[in-house]
């Protein structure tokens, strides 16, 4: 078995981009206060991983790895940003959990090959810049019949309007790169990962964020916690009309996606095993 990576890793500049973007506000008060029930959600798709080796990739501060080690798995979390890292040590230990923390980047993990039975990513691996590279290091580091679990914001959905609405007020992205709700869409993901998986499970979800019930709550939060929006308003600094114009944007966003019972964020789930002949 080659017991190395395999992948190679991209240049320092886009991942200092990414580190940066995530390190901006407050993620894991995010993570706490509106998607707690997300890695849970994902898990419960998985199945049981009581006594697996786990994988949790894009990990923040352990959206999914919490709830996987409380259930009994013996955790390995990876994340870029080392902020998040040491935001996830603190939550374990005080939700009395052990998991290995490990910061690594999800498109050249520094694992062997089929190290993992079940490899997982919430709302993580999406915001990688290469798509490819990161579903081939999702099969690498599985094991032939382990499982893969992810959990992704949806292109139609209200985050995936977000990030395009956002994009529409900023200069272009680098040429050929996919936005992230992307993932969301299961077609897509069963592309990624080609005859290598077989997808198992494909489950369409809504959050409700209950928290922002007037026009401006939501920006208001997001543009001081949520890294993305804080830099996205920060490229804008210095141009009031347009910090005005993507600000102004955002509530109208929001107010579309705004129900009874607060703002619905639709995701989904798919889970796959990896292939005896992958």
């Amino acid at each position: 078995m080659n017991t190395t990576p395999t992948s190679t890793p991209r240049k320092a500049a886009p991942k200092d981009r990414a580190r940066a973007i995530w390190a901006a506000g407050d993620y894991t008060r995010v993570a706490d206060e509106l998607i707690p029930s997300l890695g849970p959600a994902l898990l419960d798709a998985v199945g049981d991983v009581a006594g697996d080796r786990l994988a949790d990739v894009a990990a923040g501060s352990g959206n999914v790895s919490i709830p996987a080690a409380k259930r009994g798995a013996r955790v390995v979390a990876s994340d870029i940003v080392p902020q998040l890292l040491d935001a996830g040590r603190t939550r374990a230990a005080a939700a009395g959990v052990s998991i290995e923390w490990l910061e690594a980047d999800a498109e050249a993990l520094p694992f062997a090959n089929e190290s993992f039975d079940v490899t997982t990513s919430c709302v993580g691996v999406m915001f990688t810049p290469d798509h490819q590279l990161s579903a081939d290091e999702l099969v690498r580091v599985t094991r032939v019949g382990g499982r893969i679990g992810l959990l992704n914001w949806t292109p139609d959905g209200f985050i995936g309007r977000l990030f395009t609405t956002m994009a529409g007020h900023l200069p272009p992205g680098p040429s050929g790169a996919r936005p992230p709700a992307s993932w969301g869409d299961v077609d897509y993901v069963a592309g990624l990962f080609g005859d290598r998986v077989d997808i198992v499970g494909v489950t369409r979800g809504t959050l409700v964020a209950s928290a922002f019930r007037e026009r401006g709550d939501f920006r208001r939060f997001f543009s001081t916690f949520y890294g993305p929006t804080v830099m996205a308003l920060a490229q804008l600094d210095g141009d009031p009309d347009a910090t005005r114009a993507l600000a102004d944007d955002i509530d109208d966003l929001a107010e579309e996606f705004t129900h009874a019972d607060g703002m619905h964020w639709d995701y989904l789930i798919v889970t796959g095993r990896r292939r005896a002949d992958s």
